[in-house]
């Protein structure tokens, strides 16, 4: 009857969700719609995940679907791509992704190349999924980051959400893939509040993988990331459009494969790229998008040479003065915008 009247009825507005209601909320809405979908991990299920990003699944779904392991991942993965392989899809939480060194065998050699050496014949259904990267005052074993390690690997998909859409959508597409997906999440963003869309909450919402996004449009410089430090990427855009630099934030998403066509339509526009991330320099994803931009059309358009902003190329330290200078800040990521355009 409004309607008729001519007033306007507003649309469901927006609601502000964490990461890890997000990706609890991705984790209930999958296993509900497929009975082949079981998430096991140390602690998911009576204590209700290490980070609580299982909260109320093992008591809503029971043994079989919410699964403790012991403290043992080669063995835990192992069996989660065994089961993988006899048609279910397990979702295997690593308490964080330095732990996944003690598995990496199962990983690369049993899921990620499985497929392949069947001919095709043998599907991998699995996520890896956990905390990646630094986390704070937890030193040089439990803080770095994943991207490059697994994004090396053909047979992989690898994405690294930053927002709470990001989590949810990508975590149902890695569910729903045929293949294995790692999937790096930050354990800062965790209990960090994102604004999510009435379509991200729908149930049927999933972000493709292998699709990277504008986060903000910019003339001057491209600036890529993906996690945490899109994040900062995006503080410091704000802080050099006061001073007349319009820079464009690309949150990539997926790590491998690698959007790289929409980094290279940004390079075309702006002419200057610089890519952050809190991994590690040599052989890094930065690296990786430097020497795609220089061996594709994109470099003719570069009017100087990209530049990368890395965490720092020593084992994290525990002490947080060090700790936070190991770590790409807000005033790195403009030093290194200022040295691209040469300001």
């Amino acid at each position: 009857l409004q309607q008729r009247r001519g007033f306007r009825l507003s649309a469901p507005a927006a609601i502000q969700v964490t990461v890890r209601d997000a990706l609890n909320q991705a984790l209930d809405e999958e296993l509900e719609r497929d009975e082949r979908v079981f998430l096991l991990g140390e602690e998911v299920a009576q204590y209700d995940g290490a980070y609580k990003i299982s909260r109320g699944l093992w008591k809503k779904y029971g043994d079989k679907r919410v699964i403790d392991t012991p403290i043992s991942e080669m063995g835990f993965a192992g069996i989660a791509v065994g089961a993988a392989m006899a048609g279910l899809r397990p979702v295997c939480e690593f308490m964080t992704f330095n732990f996944s060194m003690q598995a990496i065998d199962q990983v690369i050699n049993s899921a990620a190349k499985t497929c392949y050496m069947s001919a095709g014949s043998i599907a991998v259904p699995i996520v890896f999924r956990g905390p990646n990267g630094a986390s704070a005052g937890v030193a040089a074993q439990h803080s770095q980051c994943f991207a490059a390690w697994y994004g090396h690997c053909p047979g992989l998909k690898v994405v690294s959400p930053w927002s709470a859409e990001d989590a949810k959508g990508l975590l149902k597409a890695a569910i729903r893939d045929d293949n294995p997906v790692v999937m790096l999440e930050s354990e800062l963003l965790y209990g960090v509040p994102f604004e999510m869309s009435e379509q991200a909450q729908s149930k049927e919402f999933v972000i493709p993988i292998g699709k990277a996004k504008i986060e903000r449009q910019g003339t001057n410089v491209t600036l890529v990331s993906h996690s945490r430090p899109v994040g900062h990427c995006l503080e410091a855009a704000a802080v050099l459009a006061k001073e007349g630099v319009e820079c464009e934030v690309i949150n990539l998403r997926t790590i491998r494969p690698m959007d790289i066509e929409t980094v290279e339509a940004s390079v075309m526009k702006t002419n200057h790229l610089v890519t952050v991330e809190g991994g590690w320099p040599q052989f890094g994803v930065g690296a990786e998008i430097c020497a795609r931009i220089m061996e594709g059309p994109a470099f003719n358009y570069l009017d100087a040479p990209a530049v990368r902003v890395t965490g720092a190329d020593v084992p994290m330290p525990y002490a947080k003065i060090l700790e936070d200078n190991c770590i790409p800040q807000v005033k790195d990521i403009v030093f290194a915008v200022k040295k691209a355009l040469n300001i």
